[in-house]
């Protein structure tokens, strides 16, 4: 009875020993990544087919860098203010790791290209989990 007690104490004390090199490990690998505001800009008398035109092409954008394991994040705000969304780049991303490579990512985008949206781009940081998994993403069937 006594070994069964010291050896689930030992089983305890490892398992409390691993978990801590866990959390440790996870505060190690914080990352770079950009983060864009996505905000509206000075061109925005396009019609309504003109924009949408635009506004396919925004997505279709968003999708192929996705894709590419650039993008990790986009979406838009809904409220209707001069934030419209935001988008989140991994800076180890190959063509994506300095900030004149994700200026020229962005020119990429119609919305941008066309002057519907400007954006301010600032260096941000966190762990590489959920979304922010390295790498390309696997494409869904």
């Amino acid at each position: 009875m006594k070994r069964l007690f010291l050896f689930s104490c030992l089983l305890f004390m490892i398992t409390i020993s691993f978990s801590q090199q866990k959390q440790e490990k996870l505060e190690n690998q914080i990352q770079q990544y950009w983060f864009v505001m996505l905000m509206k800009g000075p061109n925005r008398s396009q019609d309504g087919a003109t924009a949408a035109q635009i506004q396919q092409g925004h997505l279709a954008n968003i999708n192929r860098l996705y894709y590419e394991g650039k993008l990790k994040v986009a979406g838009p705000f809904g409220d209707g203010g001069n934030w419209q969304g935001v988008f989140i780049f991994d800076a180890s991303a190959e063509g994506c790791k300095t900030k004149e490579e994700a200026e020229q990512i962005l020119k990429t985008d119609p919305a941008i290209a066309n002057g519907r949206l400007v954006y301010e781009l600032k260096p941000w940081y966190t762990a590489p989990m959920g979304s922010f998994k390295p790498g390309v993403p696997e494409k869904k069937n």
